[in-house]
């Protein structure tokens, strides 16, 4: 018996494991074949009201539900399960008023990691080194990762992968 293809919309884009929602509808409003590029319209769009740009600043008061999963799922093309993984578990506060990045991880592979935001992580436990959320250069805080067309600062263009050198020393303790 053949198996049967699952079709995806036109703009279909996969996901990068462990990727933020901003990060990851920064990337569908930049691609050649999506037309929409204003977040109040793309979230009007897929049905979910207004609430598209106070997530993709990582506010999520009150929380995405799974009616608002159900309806990015399918205007998306992606499983519920892969739309959640997009946002912080339940219960999970998150940082807001600044973009957080771990620059040794965004040269292996450049998007914007969700567990990055979660008030609970000061630092990379693969890198050992601290997230930055300003520039070592100029000092300006980082631009929500739906705007990161370049993956470099917004004020002096320092790009995040020669950041990483700029990062301090974090030692991870794991709890007892």
């Amino acid at each position: 018996m053949e198996k049967k293809a699952t079709l995806h919309p036109p703009w279909y884009i996969e996901p990068y494991e462990g990727e933020s929602v901003s990060h990851y509808f920064g990337r569908l409003k930049r691609s050649e074949i999506y037309s929409i590029n204003r977040n109040h319209l793309l979230s009007k769009k897929m049905g979910v009201g207004y609430v598209l740009p106070y997530w993709e600043k990582f506010l999520f008061n009150p929380p995405p539900n799974h009616r608002q999963f159900q309806k990015i799922s399918k205007f998306i093309g992606l499983t519920i399960d892969k739309v959640e993984a997009l946002f912080p578990p339940t219960g999970i506060r998150t940082v807001n008023r600044s973009t957080r990045v771990c620059c040794a991880c965004y040269r292996e592979a450049p998007y914007h990691r969700t567990e990055w935001q979660y008030e609970s992580t000061t630092g990379c436990d693969k890198h050992q080194l601290r997230l930055l959320s300003r520039c070592p250069s100029c000092d300006e805080k980082f631009a929500y990762p739906n705007e990161w067309d370049i993956g470099a600062c917004k004020r002096c263009g320092m790009k995040f992968v020669s950041m990483a050198k700029r990062q301090k020393p974090y030692k991870f303790e794991q709890a007892l």
